[in-house]
């Protein structure tokens, strides 16, 4: 019944596969610490791969997989319209997964060191102008209620620091710290940072905490009572909720392509580079952990350095 022992081993390989995947996910959250969003995304890439590798090869084992394969496989996504960029995210993922099973003996080949990933344009980062942020946050309506003082201080919090969504979205009270006009952050990995911001804020910051005694806070499992920020019925911010509103209010002033929490976070590295703030310390307010991932705002004043440059010589 050679049908019938191949499907049991498809079936074994799935369940080597699961097993290897289910391993890897545990590792990446309580050994690398990485965020949600991001084993999220480890888990999509894997699951696509595991799939392809289950409709269109017939496999016995996990050391069948080769290089040839995992090629196939990126050569697949490439035809499918997936950009460079999405696709180097998904081999760097393969290369991490065979790395932790070599670690834990899982499997004996790398067939991934023989994998190379698409070359990369280089792409600028997106950022608003600065005229176009002070337009949002001076000259426009946000209303008085609670909804709207809420959400004109997120914008407002997301430029003036730098944050990222999940950091915004873990605020506590207690790491707000009025008295000396900073915020606790839990970044990546479980690293904590101090971040600055303005008397100004401080102010906006009070007149929120004021409003927000007034709503009734659903105490749930998560503890939504110390939530920082939290929806007028009582319950924590959600991603979906905020990039709804970054998007709505970005759209009245800027029409660049992407409008999202993570463009404010460029907006505000790109002007604090372009008013003279070290590169350094801006490596530090945004929790990076080496100096490259910063480097990359430095191309767009290179960028706009160039295009002063060729509007203003008479010879270029």
């Amino acid at each position: 019944m050679p049908g019938i022992n191949n499907s049991s081993r498809q079936e074994k390989l799935q369940n080597k596969l699961s097993h290897c995947t289910a391993s890897f996910l545990h590792y990446l959250q309580y050994e690398r610490r990485l965020s949600p969003h991001t084993l999220r995304s480890y888990s999509t890439d894997l699951q696509q791969f595991c799939s392809y590798l289950d409709s269109d090869y017939q496999l016995h084992s996990i050391e069948g997989i080769n290089h040839l394969i995992v090629r196939s496989w990126v050569v697949s996504l490439i035809e499918a319209g997936l950009s460079a960029r999405s696709v180097n995210r998904k081999i760097t993922v393969l290369k991490t997964w065979y790395k932790h099973l070599l670690r834990q003996q899982l499997v004996s080949i790398n067939p991934m060191l023989k994998v190379q990933a698409p070359k990369l344009s280089k792409r600028l980062t997106l950022f608003v102008e600065k005229g176009n942020m002070i337009r949002l946050l001076d000259h426009s309506d946000f209303g008085t209620d609670f909804n709207g003082i809420r959400n004109q201080l997120v914008i407002e919090l997301f430029y003036a620091t730098g944050i990222r969504l999940a950091e915004l979205i873990g605020l506590r009270l207690k790491d707000v710290d009025l008295y000396s006009c900073s915020l606790k952050v839990m970044g990546k990995r479980q690293k904590q940072r101090i971040v600055p911001f303005s008397e100004s804020l401080k102010k906006k910051i009070e007149g929120y905490l004021e409003l927000r005694k007034s709503v009734k806070i659903r105490s749930v499992q998560d503890k939504n009572e110390d939530c920082f920020f939290v929806l007028d019925n009582g319950k924590k911010l959600y991603e979906k909720f905020v990039y709804r509103l970054i998007n709505n209010y970005l759209s009245m002033v800027t029409t660049i392509e992407k409008k999202s929490p993570h463009v404010l976070r460029h907006t505000f590295a790109t002007h604090m580079l372009d008013n003279g703030a070290d590169i350094n310390a801006i490596k530090e307010l945004l929790g990076h952990a080496s100096l490259s991932a910063t480097q990359i705002y430095t191309h767009n004043s290179v960028e706009k350095l160039k295009a002063i440059h060729k509007q203003a010589h008479p010879r270029s």
